[in-house]
């Protein structure tokens, strides 16, 4: 065959791959999503195919999403009319219509009397999370992102191995890929195993083991349930504030990280979580707490909703919350998000907001410890600045890690989710949306101290900024819709 004859073949095999791709991909993706995965198709075929087949697909096998709109018909069962135990009358107007999304989306209800606090210290959430397990009777369950036994998490696993001294069933969740690629993971299922700790790896990529799914399909949950009494959510992993990592020891990097612990009716949510989790990963269905909800007349009335979300559901759960949110924002949205990468509709609700005369502000970690991540939302800054958001860089070396958002005075989200496509569609994260106007008096008080440890960034300065950054943002920009 001469090489003309070859280069024809090559040419309409190119031009067969490209309609493919068009066909194919463009009805299962977001059109940026689609555009940008079919020009890198048709610009590098082979290579780009090969990308495609790795990492194109958003969503985990079909068994796992039967399990989880099997594991969702129980949970609405279970909670037919806690939706009732809420404080609606005192709703501001729309917040009814997100907790009928986040419900339909999510399987789980809005439920009153609950008591909820801030913990915003590194070391004080660790020590209030071994201070509650120390009190445990029954059960304790445990779901981390990233879970290490180091020097600072010690406190945390010794009150676990207490806790199954006294007989207390403890259940251990972290994901697979994490351990993999944290230091201390030999020692963490040694510390696990020896305590007599039930363990199990989530999203486990053992291809011989028929365990496999997209690689970057990962859950990013935190949690922690203790006798159904006592729960904890947010942002924290269980590791060293440094994350053990050698460069971000040298170079001084510290995360800061903004948890809750809740009392009440909620506690239960967020246990089907780890319920629904533990089920997906081990086959065993745990019993969902089907008791009559008692309000504690005694307790701060809390209205709050758990928001599972990730890619064994078949929507966005927490993008379309966030993005419904900042649209019935009427006085101020203020964001944090140390990863800020934000999906269309996102940044055209933001961007909106501002144009509405809203008070919009954006919390951004100065240094960054994801180079990709990095550049990509600082391609964002000079289009949010021209908006009128403002945009605070917390000071370095603190990493600002926190994850949560206030709208007007008193509905707030807070949660494991970031404010990019990868906690929108790839990772399995836990938000938790609260009606209060006490507690987000108390959540403004946290960006009050955010606020002052940041540097406001300038329009004027920003623009100017090397014409070398400048390119590395909009090339890094590039790859965000590749997911």
């Amino acid at each position: 065959m001469d090489s003309e004859a070859v280069a024809w073949i090559l040419l309409a095999l190119h031009v067969i791959l490209g309609a493919t791709a068009v066909a194919f991909i463009s009805a299962r993706h977001r059109p940026a999503t689609a555009i940008a995965w079919m020009l890198t198709i048709i610009f590098i075929p082979f290579v780009g195919l090969l990308g495609y087949l790795a990492v194109g697909f958003n969503r985990l096998p079909q068994a796992r999403r039967d399990k989880q709109r099997n594991i969702n018909a129980l949970i609405l069962e279970r909670t037919q009319g806690l939706d009732q135990t809420g404080h609606r009358d005192e709703w501001p107007a729309g917040l009814a219509s997100l907790v009928t999304l986040n419900t339909t989306l999510g399987a789980l209800p809005m439920v009153g009397g609950n008591d909820v606090e801030l913990l915003p210290d590194y070391r004080g959430s660790i020590a209030a999370m071994a201070a509650e397990i120390d009190c445990a009777t029954s059960y304790v369950h445990v779901e981390f992102y990233i879970l290490v036994f180091d020097e600072a998490t010690t406190p945390f696993f010794d009150a676990l191995a207490r806790a199954c001294d006294r007989g207390v069933t403890v259940r251990v969740l972290s994901d697979h890929l994490a351990s993999v690629m944290n230091p201390g993971r030999k020692e963490t299922l040694a510390k696990l195993a020896d305590m007599g700790a039930q363990y199990q790896a989530m999203l486990p990529l053992r291809p011989w083991r028929g365990q496999w799914q997209r690689v970057d399909l990962r859950n990013h949950r935190k949690l922690l349930v203790v006798d159904g009494r006592v729960g904890f959510a947010g942002s924290q992993n269980l590791v060293h504030e440094s994350y053990n990592k050698k460069k971000n020891v040298e170079r001084g990097l510290r995360w800061h990280e903004l948890m809750m612990r809740v009392h009440g009716p909620v506690v239960r949510e967020i246990d089907a979580v780890f319920a629904t989790d533990w089920f997906s990963e081990t086959d065993d269905l745990l019993d969902l707490d089907t008791s009559p909800v008692i309000l504690d007349p005694a307790a701060h009335l809390v209205d709050a909703q758990v928001v599972p979300s990730g890619p064994s559901f078949e929507n966005d759960n927490n993008l379309k919350l966030f993005v419904a949110m900042i649209h019935r924002a009427t006085e101020r949205v203020s964001i944090t998000s140390p990863y800020f990468v934000p999906e269309d509709s996102v940044l055209l609700a933001i961007i909106t907001a501002a144009a509405r005369g809203l008070d919009v502000e954006l919390f951004v970690s100065e240094i960054g410890d994801q180079a990709m991540v990095y550049h990509a939302q600082r391609s964002y800054y000079e289009a949010l600045l021209r908006a009128g958001v403002k945009i605070y860089l917390y000071k370095a070396p603190e990493v600002l890690h926190s994850k949560h958002f206030s709208i007007d005075s008193d509905v707030a989200v807070i949660g494991s989710s970031n404010m990019d496509v990868r906690s929108f569609s790839l990772n399995m994260e836990i938000s938790v949306l609260i009606h209060s106007a006490e507690f987000v008096a108390k959540m403004h008080l946290v960006e009050d101290s955010y606020r002052a440890n940041s540097r406001r960034l300038d329009l004027n300065d920003w623009v100017k900024r090397p014409t070398w950054e400048k390119f590395w943002d909009s090339a890094a920009r590039l790859t965000s819709n590749l997911q």
